[in-house]
């Protein structure tokens, strides 16, 4: 079982900068994949951002170019580094960590509000 300890939320004003950070613990060696989700009141939850142990990254449309992944793992530390952000991007952001075998195991979410 893995276990996701997210930090980093909280209230900032557009096109101010976050930095989000996601340690991973327990059967740290199954995970393959790890990422950021996000769920806005009202609406479903999304990917952001995912990165594999090989490094392979995928982001969202709507923050490419805003937004950097990266993965320590040697710490076993995911981060978000989310810059010139936009009223939009207020959700609870969930860290995710993928086994190969697919199973997903969830942080319990940290809100990023962006308002003026």
């Amino acid at each position: 079982q893995v276990q996701l300890v997210e930090s980093g939320g909280g209230l900032v004003q557009p096109g101010e900068s976050l930095r989000l950070s996601c340690a991973a613990s327990g059967s740290i060696g199954s995970i393959n994949r790890m990422g950021w989700y996000r769920q806005a009141p009202g609406k479903q939850r999304e990917l952001v951002a995912t990165i594999t142990r090989a490094l392979n990254i995928n982001y969202a449309d709507s923050v490419k170019g805003r937004f950097t992944i990266s993965r320590d793992n040697a710490k076993n530390t995911v981060y978000l580094q989310m810059n010139s952000l936009k009223p939009e991007d207020t959700a609870v952001y969930y860290c995710n960590a993928r086994t190969l075998g697919q199973f997903d195991s969830w942080g319990q979410g940290t809100q990023v509000t962006v308002s003026s």
